[in-house]
């Protein structure tokens, strides 16, 4: 093209052949090039963007060149060569996924597969960490029984030794239950020569032919086992997850510029510019109502790093009282929090706990200090990943309520951004929302549904912009993608 236009200020036909031309004309050349060289090296550019009668994006220039000018295009200036680069591309990539019929249903399709596999991941994710952590308590539950449990054993081997049937033993022993001693006893299993035991709420099997020693350290490797089936079914939850969200997104544009809205998608992409991550958006956050970064972990994994990396040692970690609960690291960076803060904290502990998922209205709380944290049990054991042994006296909040806000701000521009947390903190910052309690409606029904009800309390011009938001935007903040709708006000 620069060639080309190098001929055109020279005056040289594009098509003569180099052997046909004349002195004069080679000077012509020459004095073009430099010309065009000049624009470059001495003058200031003039970047712009170049567009045809129909407004169609042709093409992207650092200065205006001849070959555009009296033709019917027309120049679009802009401060910076990168200002108009970002623009033509942009625009051009709105134009390239402008979507048919079969691509919306084609995304439509791969979202839901998406969902499905994103669900599934989950189950087995919480499945298994609840498994990791139940061969792990049966582990230290022989130990701290362990005298009781060496003697329930020993009752079935001396029993048999001494000539008796299986039956007879077990009914022996079940007499001795109703006394007051064995109290462990649930079954037996004479085929297997499994003991089966009740005891701290978990049933579990001892084998006759191993030491409990052994019984303990089988189930503690069972647990070992599934702790690092984790590790690789986290990554895949968070590869799936950022697919799905990358699906809903082009979803979404293509959504848009179907509708024939291609100037709101321009819009979008142009605000959606690459930047860098803060390192707290790839955990649960939320940042309370006098300006506090509050930061929990997702899963075991970002437990894991938030606790190790992020935990400065004079903050503080809220951590709920229930098995399978994110810790919470409060980012005063050494200053002291005020009482608010650390009732937005916990409640904001409580309700991503699993507390949630069971349906509890209420849960209790803890906070310790960072250096309370161990990977070490009291026994000298290793704890699991994502999990951490207490050391030292606790700061309690009881009976802390299972309750979230979701609300939406609403921009000088007309644009909406979504935000979540505590009630009190997303009071203080939005001009609507919806207070969501444990429930049991789930998925799109419930989110659809807060979009509504939010879009009723906005002005005019937000309404259709929050109706159309997609379901990612709100996803995140309601634990479990399940709950019920309290109640809504409007600021």
């Amino acid at each position: 093209i620069y060639a080309e236009e190098v001929l055109l200020l020279a005056g040289v036909d594009k098509l003569k052949y180099c052997q046909s031309l004349s002195e004069d004309e080679v000077g012509r050349i020459f004095s073009a090039l430099q010309q065009l060289l000049a624009r470059v090296t001495v003058e200031a550019l003039k970047p712009c963007v170049v567009k045809n009668g129909d407004e169609k994006l042709v093409d992207v220039l650092p200065f205006r060149l001849k070959r555009y000018e009296n033709s019917g295009f027309t120049f679009q200036s802009f401060e910076s060569f990168n200002d108009a680069l970002d623009n033509f591309y942009v625009r051009s990539s709105a134009v390239e996924h402008a979507a048919s019929d079969e691509v919306v249903e084609k995304l439509e399709r791969e979202a839901e597969r998406l969902g499905r596999i994103v669900a599934d991941q989950e189950r087995f994710l919480r499945e298994t960490e609840a498994k990791a952590e139940e061969y792990r308590r049966i582990g230290d539950t022989i130990y701290r029984h362990f005298a009781d449990l060496e003697a329930l054993v020993d009752r079935f081997s001396i029993g048999k030794r001494e000539g008796k049937e299986w039956k007879t033993i077990v009914t022996e022993v079940l007499a001795e239950k109703a006394s007051g001693s064995m109290l462990a006893f649930d079954s037996f299993d004479d085929k297997r020569l499994i003991v089966n035991v009740l005891l701290d709420g978990l049933r579990f099997g001892l084998d006759m032919r191993k030491t409990l020693y052994d019984t303990a350290s089988s189930f503690y490797e069972q647990g070992k086992r599934a702790r690092q089936r984790l590790k690789g079914a986290e990554a895949a939850l968070t590869e799936s997850r950022e697919r799905l969200e990358d699906t809903w997104r082009k979803l979404h544009e293509a959504q848009t510029l179907k509708s024939g809205k291609q100037s709101e998608l321009v819009e979008k992409l142009e605000k959606r510019r690459v930047r860098n991550k803060e390192w707290f958006e790839k955990f649960r956050w939320f940042v309370s109502s006098d300006g506090v970064l509050i930061v929990a972990g997702r899963d075991a994994a970002t437990n894991e790093i938030l606790v190790k990396k992020h935990a400065e040692e004079n903050e503080v970690v809220f951590h709920a009282d229930i098995v399978g609960a994110p810790f919470v690291v409060v980012k005063t960076h050494g200053k002291a929090p005020s009482e608010e803060c650390l009732r937005q904290a916990g409640e904001f502990a409580a309700s991503y706990s699993k507390g949630w998922r069971e349906g509890f209205s209420a849960v209790d709380v803890y906070w310790i200090k960072p250096g309370q944290l161990s990977k070490t049990g009291p026994s000298g054991e290793s704890v699991g990943h994502g999990a951490f042994a207490v050391r030292g006296e606790r700061s309690w909040q009881r009976s802390v309520e299972l309750k979230l806000a979701i609300g939406v701000i609403v921009g000088p521009d007309g644009s909406v951004k979504f935000v979540g947390g505590p009630v009190s903190s997303v009071q203080a910052k939005t001009q609507a929302y919806v207070i969501v309690v444990p429930g049991d409606v789930t998925g799109k029904e419930l989110f659809k549904r807060i979009l509504s009800l939010l879009a009723d309390k906005v002005s005019k011009e937000a309404r259709e912009t929050v109706l159309k938001a997609s379901v990612e935007q709100i996803r995140d903040f309601v634990p479990y993608g399940k709950g019920r709708l309290l109640e809504f006000e409007k600021r």
